[in-house]
């Protein structure tokens, strides 16, 4: 099982496929970096040979930002808007969804579980019995 980038990449897949196991690198750039270093694309991860793993290693490491270092300078990122006051700021501090999505309905996974207020459940003008 190849390690690249600090994440053991799974062998028995197409080595494309299996660099979009590290944070960071999605199915263009797992292309990109595959025709970057000459390895073939189908190939297996399992049958790469150590000089291809180490072209691989190098090039993930020198040009592209993944794993620890991208989750650190999203964090910053996120923390600056906060800081500064941004409208996208203020919707991360209050957990609500930052890219103009509507909330009235449909925001329950950045919202989390319904909350339930008190007097919400009879109907106005309703009669007791």
């Amino acid at each position: 099982m190849p390690r690249i980038a600090g994440v053991d990449i799974p062998k028995n897949k197409q080595i494309w496929v299996s660099l979009q196991y590290i944070y960071g690198i999605g199915s263009t750039l797992s292309h990109r970096i595959l025709a970057q270093t000459g390895v073939n694309a189908e190939t297996k991860a399992d049958s790469l040979t150590e000089d291809e793993v180490n072209r691989l290693r190098e090039v993930i490491d020198r040009e592209y930002k993944v794993e620890g270092e991208l989750r650190k300078a999203v964090d910053l990122n996120i923390k600056r808007l906060i800081e500064v006051g941004s409208y996208r700021g203020i919707r991360h501090r209050h957990g609500l969804p930052v890219r103009g999505q509507r909330t009235r309905t449909n925001a329950r996974t950045r919202r989390g579980a319904r909350k339930t207020v008190a007097g919400r459940g009879k109907k106005r003008g309703a009669t007791k019995k």
